[in-house]
């Protein structure tokens, strides 16, 4: 189940944050041009783990593209928006590095990377074609 969600200051992106500690962020702009196309679909661009249990709260800081999160546990962590990089925890004896995203670190109790979700590769997902489909066989 979702526990908490935020958009961006022009309702681009929507971002939810789950029961077991995910992230997932969506892009919901053209579905919300005209909901009626049904071209017009939400998709979901990005998911990670950004805690061991449950987060209460999201916040989205659009003009340093990051997202604030906390957990049940108390702790707040703070990640890159659009590519779902750790730069710490509040309470942490270092300053956040906000401009240095080409290590990818992870929290101590999280040891899942960020997925960040192609549209290509639900594209070739759907051209699949099965040469031999699966049939009942009532006499078997």
């Amino acid at each position: 189940p979702l526990t908490a969600l935020c958009t961006d200051i022009s309702t681009k992106m929507l971002l939810v944050g789950s029961k077991e500690g995910h992230i997932m962020c969506w892009s919901i702009a053209s579905f919300l041009e005209d909901p009626q196309n049904s071209k017009n679909q939400i998709e979901e661009k990005l998911c990670w783990r950004a805690h061991s249990n449950e987060v209460v709260d999201l916040l989205h800081e659009e003009e340093k593209n990051v997202v604030v999160t906390a957990s049940i546990d108390g702790s707040v962590r703070l990640w890159h928006a659009t590519k779902g990089y750790y730069f710490g925890y509040f309470g942490q004896p270092r300053k956040f590095e906000l401009s240095d995203i080409s290590r990818v670190i992870l929290p101590c109790d999280v040891n899942n990377f960020p997925i960040i979700i192609k549209a290509e590769s639900k594209s070739m997902e759907k051209k699949k074609k099965f040469e031999y489909p699966l049939m009942l066989d009532k006499d078997k």
